[in-house]
């Protein structure tokens, strides 16, 4: 998840449960410049493993120079995004762009299984559009390169993230291929998880919205898949220790104001569900010093902390 999945958001995460976490999308070509906001990209810590790195990209050339970059760097699994949506990235013929050339994308896995030394997944969509789904296809092009593993989201490029996810294509992509399928899309609950696991038969799923502000859902979906229970949300002191971490990991990596600023869209989402948490919303995507965050978070467990409160929205 661009922008989202830094070391401080993979560490948290990892706490909860997270059993192999995934490097930010990151662009081959600006790694193989070194760009020094790209390089920052791959913090690591030794607790942060197995790791996967995430590359976007779609020349073979480029991607080999990003490898000699990556060769400095521990990790353990090497991926092809073919899946953002996001115009920025298909105006390059990146990302689900690479759903319209099947054989561009066996290209470039071929080139990153013979030379990257590590094992090689892809992440596709279902296709580029309605008329043009085939990610079946696609990801035993992907097979045929000698990858390890296929992601598949269960949309078209065209949905987005809109409308529903087609289990259907997860799941002939699964009776396709002789390799390990990972289903994605809508895996916001226990519930929605062990549902991808059902009606696709997939040998794993990828948690990728579903953690934002939530990385319970981890050791919640293992529950559920354990004994079809749910553990209920955790209280808001726990949810207000867990938030209070998570700021301490973004300024200690990104200093006081930007590690602050960068929390602002996270403490949005850790408090959904809540109630009565509007103004205290607008307050922290104001606040710009971890003591001011701080403060905001410590004000929200007082006021929800309290005996016969009804803490979350129904």
């Amino acid at each position: 998840m661009a922008g989202i999945s830094d070391l401080q958001f993979r560490m948290l995460n990892r706490r909860f449960g997270c059993e192999l976490a995934f490097s930010e999308m990151i662009s081959a070509r600006a790694l193989s410049y070194q760009n020094s906001n790209t390089m920052k990209m791959l913090s690591q810590h030794p607790a942060d493993r197995p790791l996967g790195i995430q590359l976007l990209g779609n020349d073979p050339t480029v991607m080999m120079k990003a490898l000699d970059v990556l060769r400095d760097y521990s990790f353990d699994v090497l991926d092809l995004n073919a899946a953002c949506p996001v115009s920025k990235v298909t105006k390059r013929g990146e990302g689900a762009a690479l759903m319209k050339e099947p054989l561009k994308i066996f290209e470039v896995l071929k080139a990153l299984v013979r030379h990257s030394g590590k094992p090689v997944t892809v992440k596709i969509r279902a296709g580029w559009d309605e008329s043009s789904v085939n990610a079946r296809d696609t990801a035993l092009y992907a097979q045929d390169a000698g990858v390890s593993a296929v992601f598949i989201h269960g949309r078209t490029q065209s949905q987005g993230y809109s409308g529903t996810v087609d289990y259907g294509e997860i799941r002939r992509v699964k009776e396709a291929l002789s390799i390990p399928v990972v289903a994605s899309g809508d895996a916001f609950s226990g519930e929605l998880i062990k549902k991808l696991f059902d009606e696709t038969g997939c040998d794993g799923v990828a948690i990728a919205r579903g953690a934002l502000g939530n990385p319970w859902i981890f050791r919640q979906a293992a529950q559920y898949l354990k004994d079809g229970t749910l553990p209920p949300r955790p209280p808001v002191d726990e949810l207000a220790d867990t938030m209070i971490t998570h700021l301490n990991f973004s300024v200690e990596a990104d200093g006081d104001e930007t590690g602050t600023t960068k929390f602002r869209k996270l403490f949005a989402w850790y408090v959904r569900g809540l109630h009565e948490t509007r103004s205290i919303r607008a307050e922290a995507f104001g606040a710009t010093s971890r003591k001011e965050m701080a403060g905001l978070i410590n004000q929200l467990r007082a006021t929800h902390y309290r005996p016969g409160f009804a803490e979350y929205k129904r």
